[in-house]
């Protein structure tokens, strides 16, 4: 399917960033190969990145609002150039900023198609920085950036609902998967457990994810404080993730609070396993890799009631609660403290779930998209 397919993605954020964006964009790379494309990549500069030939990366500095972000601002003639003689068949603009700019001037200037596509709430982001203000110009800008395309890609019906009430066009819902040989229940660890502070009957409540304002962490915290003062120490907090945050979140964490820091690889897959709970305060998330990641590794999900979270830990499938209540969460984490069948039955539900989202559907589905677009250049319907 993705034969005589050249690929030129533009992102700010590509790994080895840590974060649901750069994560799928990897993993979109190396579908492309696999069927039989061919792609390159325009990202920002990263001080740990290791070289590869596909990924041209452009001098940044880092997002004021958010340090472990970086932007860039690359050279457009030079990069249309570049694009020019590698002859690109589709543009896909990942991010609206910096580098995500250069690729709309750049699909511009080559006639090449464009698409784009839309992972993160920025209006949500911008009123947990304080700067809700900003709404009026940023909803006009991001329309004005995605419209420009043939299609915006989404991960949820929820999130093109939202779009289209905003006057988006185009809008196609692009899913998410879960990789089983890197989340399954056999990655539980008593080695684990240990480092979370766990001892026999004790149960760990884990978070992975960013340690920023727009996750929510600190609903999750002021939460197992509450839980710690009804369990006592019957309960453990065990967070993986790092970011702007992490100074505070330490300071708010309740006694006995295991921060692992940003994982990867096998110690990653061991903490989902490791866990008996998993908490998703976040209420902006446009997806949440995670939740699916969770659901994978047999482990019973407490989420918010909100859209998009819904379209994976929908009721049945997770203990729902009042997203961006401490109250309702707290309690959510106590009544499955105490009910086993509950949490057994939750995990079935959840390992169902992760199972039909297999990542070799979702690429085949996109690259249909992809394919439609190249055939098809003035197809605008949203």
């Amino acid at each position: 399917m993705g034969a005589g397919l050249r690929l030129a993605i533009f992102t700010d954020t590509y790994a080895p960033q840590v974060n649901g964006v750069a994560r799928t964009l990897e993993r979109l790379v190396a579908a492309v190969e696999a069927r039989g494309g061919a792609v390159r990549v325009e990202t920002a500069e990263d001080p740990f990145a290791a070289h590869d030939a596909r990924v041209r990366r452009w001098p940044s500095a880092p997002f004021w609002a958010y340090p472990q972000l970086r932007v860039a601002a690359p050279r457009r003639g030079e990069v249309t150039e570049r694009l020019a003689r590698w002859r690109p068949t589709l543009i896909h603009a990942a991010t609206p900023f910096g580098v995500g700019l250069a690729g709309r001037a750049a699909a511009t200037a080559l006639r090449v198609p464009l698409v784009t596509s839309y992972h993160t709430s920025f209006s949500e982001y911008l009123r947990h920085y304080g700067l809700g203000a900003l709404d009026a110009v940023a909803w006009p800008y991001l329309r004005w950036f995605h419209n420009s395309g043939r299609r915006t890609f989404v991960p949820t019906e929820s999130v093109a609902g939202q779009l289209r009430g905003q006057g988006f066009h185009g809008l196609r819902v692009w899913g998410r998967g879960v990789d089983p040989t890197r989340f399954h229940p056999r990655f539980r660890s008593g080695e684990m457990r240990a480092a979370m502070g766990a001892r026999g009957d004790e149960l760990v409540v884990a978070y992975v994810g960013r340690l920023a304002p727009e996750k929510g962490v600190h609903v999750a915290l002021e939460a197992m404080h509450r839980v710690a003062q009804t369990m006592g120490t019957q309960v453990r907090f065990a967070l993986a993730g790092d970011g702007p945050a992490e100074a505070r979140c330490r300071a708010l964490a309740p006694p006995g609070t295991w921060f692992a820091g940003a994982l990867h690889g096998a110690a990653l897959s061991a903490f989902y396993a490791s866990a008996d709970l998993f908490v998703f305060p976040s209420t902006t998330e446009t997806f949440g890799n995670v939740i699916l990641e969770a659901m994978a590794s047999g482990v019973p999900v407490v989420a918010p009631d909100v859209g998009a979270t819904l379209e994976l830990a929908g009721p049945g499938t997770a203990r729902l609660v009042r997203g961006g209540d401490v109250s309702s969460l707290a309690q959510g984490i106590v009544a499955l403290v105490h009910d086993s069948a509950e949490r057994a039955r939750l995990r079935r539900a959840g390992l169902r779930v992760a199972s039909a989202r297999t990542w070799a559907a979702v690429w085949d589905r996109l690259l249909a998209e992809y394919r439609d677009v190249i055939d098809s250049r003035t197809d605008r319907a949203a």
